[in-house]
């Protein structure tokens, strides 16, 4: 669309964006060749990074391990008002998203991607999708990048999600408003898995659903806190049987709070 104005807000210190006021060498910000890089199209274009710009998610940021582009839905709208949504086709209550909306969006944030979606999955937040789990949160941090379309509204129009084959994943048996919740969980989830982001490996592998298990229970000073001391185990220096303990304490938790998990295992 000519008319379509900076449908885009990129984040990050690395990032690169146009100016015309001379800078020095010295501040022209860089690119980092190959960072992962999450699209987002939403129609609240201000709710990132939200939560993705702090702490350690905010500090890889900032350094470049990783980027964010907000793409704002409302400049690919139609008319005057920017109309992005209209009534269900049918009849019923609410709006939805319409497709030829969403398919400039998908279109605009398509650009520099690789077309092979296995290197950069593009995905719609929806209660009815998949599960987002562990493993997923792998397989995204593996790609190049990913593209997430946050809906609002009763929806998206489906033809749209099918001319794309647009993939659909699901936090959980839950509704919310939008998607951008949904989004900043499942980045945060991913974006920790990059290289450097947490800056040691081992906290990813004994995390919980590292191996299908729930996390196993956690200690630190104070040694007694209200009569309860740590477990005699964990102060023994013994670091094999630290290990079988913390096994055990994961298998107990996952049979007795997570059976789906525990039958998975087969055991």
């Amino acid at each position: 669309m000519s008319d379509v104005k900076d449908p885009s807000r990129s984040h990050g210190r690395l990032s690169i964006r146009a100016s015309l006021q001379p800078r020095g060498l010295m501040e022209e910000p860089r690119v980092v060749k190959g960072a992962w890089t999450a699209k987002v199209i939403t129609l609240f274009p201000d709710a990132f990074p939200g939560t993705l710009g702090l702490s350690l998610t905010g500090k890889a940021l900032d350094f470049g391990l990783w980027r964010l582009e907000a793409i704002d839905l409302r400049t690919f709208g139609e008319g005057k008002h920017r109309n992005v949504d209209d009534t269900p086709a049918g009849g019923g209550a609410g709006m939805v998203l319409r497709a030829d909306v969403v398919d400039a969006a998908l279109r605009h944030a398509r650009v520099g991607t690789p077309v092979d979606q296995t290197r950069w999955p593009v995905i719609y937040l929806s209660p009815r999708g998949r599960p987002f789990d562990q493993a997923t949160a792998r397989q995204l941090a593996a790609c190049d990048g990913v593209t997430l379309l946050c809906g609002r509204f009763e929806g998206v129009d489906q033809r749209v999600l099918d001319h794309h084959q647009v993939l659909e994943i699901s936090l959980g048996d839950f509704v919310l408003t939008g998607g951008e919740i949904a989004a900043q969980a499942l980045l945060d989830a991913t974006i920790r898995l990059l290289p450097g982001v947490l800056g040691n490996a081992a906290s990813t592998e004994e995390e919980s659903f590292s191996e299908g298990l729930l996390e196993h229970p956690q200690y630190t000073r104070p040694t007694v806190w209200e009569g309860q001391e740590i477990p005699a185990v964990l102060q023994s220096g013994n670091h094999a049987e630290i290990a079988k303990w913390r096994r055990a304490q994961s298998e107990a938790l996952t049979r007795a709070r997570r059976p789906d998990l525990w039958e998975k295992l087969g055991r």
